[in-house]
């Protein structure tokens, strides 16, 4: 627990009625936010929203003329219960500085979208630094951790499910919008691989926490900030804008050829899944969950082929595929035949897009894990090979990543791109941790497989011009068995 805040903080509000605060009572909120939240990015619902209940609103400051608050609330979905958590500044006059990310108004006074506002993330900064406790909120800084409270706060872009503030060059603040009760693993495995001494994360320097049904969870996660880096993906599909601009030159003969990149990449991820298996603790599937582990592929397939017409035309070969990997994954504590299947924590949604080139080398991000997955899920031990055939997988997009395999020569130089970067990446890791990914065989096929089974899913339903580059990976995957 942090410092206690002193008196220009009130305390917590929880809605069971419609007592009034700035801003107007908690069902002039709710109204407010029915109509807002559907339009926003982070938002999983975007169907008709009837219903948002507050459940808690927490008053962090009072800025000129606003308030600031963080607020609880939760909507119903198909799935169940959903959590988020809002910032929200109400002001008396029109917020034009802010009106892309005003939420309405109501009893006079404007509400909008307050980590956008550069005086409240200073705020929620030097909270952290303080080691505030405000309400039922705790910001926290990492023991020994320095923290710059004098750079100025900026949202970053590209908003998916979670919201960034980039501090100057110094740090990053990432406010986890849907919330599930518990301790987030990016949290953790930033912590775990600091303590490790991991070389390839950035700084773990803090966190906002507070209790969400009861139970404390991680709202937001202060890390170092990795200036003049270049993301892994904008890297690779630049290589690949070039492999195509020289018709007649291979991949390997290209200015921009990403190949050593793709080998120091493998050498990082590699050294990650070293050190979390050192911080978290292996383990070795029996042959019964090994069996269970593919049965859910197998499960998961036959799911999508009920509403995609190119899975369900290859799913007996889909199963013969899973089928030669539970074959090929049985325990050596059992007959001792078999791969054994080895799990660990892992980055549980790893692809270009999660790695950073920095000036000293590879840095990995995001360790939250799928989004869409449950906290228990993304924290749970799974196969390295999980990580690496998202790798795979990401190498592929890149390679087809300016609209796909429009012809033959296109599909041909692109197929070259990402065998190429593919082995470059296998031989990195196989250097740090003592094996080739592609001696699992069937196992990383598998686990490429299933990947490729719910990207072709997603781009049926989303682009479908898209379809074609993951199912010809399933298409490859099932006739061959070869992930590289």
């Amino acid at each position: 627990m942090g410092e206690t805040s002193p008196d220009l903080y009130p305390t917590t509000t929880r809605y069971t009625d419609a007592e009034g605060q700035r801003g107007g009572a908690g069902p002039a909120l709710s109204a407010l936010l029915t109509t807002w939240l559907p339009a926003q990015r982070w938002f999983a619902s975007k169907g008709d929203l009837t219903e948002v209940t507050i459940e808690a609103r927490t008053a962090i400051a009072e800025i000129g003329d606003r308030t600031v608050e963080q607020v609880l609330f939760t909507v119903p979905s198909p799935i169940g219960i959903q959590r988020y958590q809002l910032w929200v500044a109400w002001t008396r006059n029109y917020p034009d500085r802010y009106a892309h990310v005003l939420i309405g108004e109501t009893n006079g006074e404007f509400a909008y979208d307050a980590l956008y506002d550069g005086d409240v993330s200073a705020v929620v900064l030097s909270n952290i630094a303080d080691g505030l406790s405000v309400g039922i909120l705790d910001f926290a800084p990492e023991p020994g951790a320095e923290i710059d409270r004098s750079a100025h706060g900026l949202v970053i872009g590209a908003e998916q499910s979670n919201t960034s503030i980039v501090y100057g060059n110094s740090s990053i603040l990432k406010v986890f919008r849907r919330l599930e009760p518990g301790l987030n693993p990016d949290a953790e495995v930033h912590r775990a691989l600091q303590a490790a001494g991991s070389s390839h994360i950035a700084a773990a320097l803090g966190v906002i926490e507070g209790p969400v049904a009861g139970k404390r969870t991680t709202l937001a996660l202060l890390t170092g900030f990795f200036a003049n880096s270049a993301e892994g993906w904008a890297m690779a599909t630049a290589s690949v804008r070039d492999l195509m601009a020289e018709g007649d030159l291979r991949a390997d003969e290209v200015g921009g050829d990403f190949a050593s990149e793709s080998l120091r990449l493998g050498k990082a991820v590699a050294q990650v899944h070293a050190d979390l298996a050192a911080a978290f603790g292996t383990a070795e599937l029996d042959a019964d969950a090994v069996r269970d582990l593919f049965a859910s592929m197998v499960a998961g397939a036959e799911l999508v082929a009920g509403h995609v017409p190119s899975i369900a035309e290859h799913l007996p070969a889909i199963r013969a595929a899973f089928g030669r990997a539970a074959a090929a994954g049985v325990s050596s504590t059992g007959d001792g035949a078999g791969v054994p299947v080895v799990v660990q924590r892992i980055h549980g949604d790893l692809q270009l897009g999660q790695t950073l080139r920095t000036l000293t080398g590879w840095a990995i991000i995001d360790f939250e894990g799928e989004p869409s997955k449950s906290l228990a899920h993304r924290r749970a031990m799974a196969s390295p090979l999980r990580d690496i055939a998202g790798m795979m997988r990401s190498f592929d997009y890149a390679a087809n990543h300016s609209g796909g395999p429009s012809d033959s020569q296109h599909a041909y130089r692109a197929q070259e791109w990402a065998a190429r970067n593919r082995r470059a990446f296998c031989e990195g890791y196989a250097a740090v941790a003592g094996y080739d990914p592609r001696d699992m065989g069937p196992l990383l096929a598998a686990f490429e497989l299933d990947k490729a089974v719910y990207e072709v899913a997603y781009e049926h339903g989303h682009r479908p011009t898209w379809e074609p580059i993951p199912l010809q990976a399933v298409v490859r995957l099932i006739k061959s068995g070869e992930t590289a």
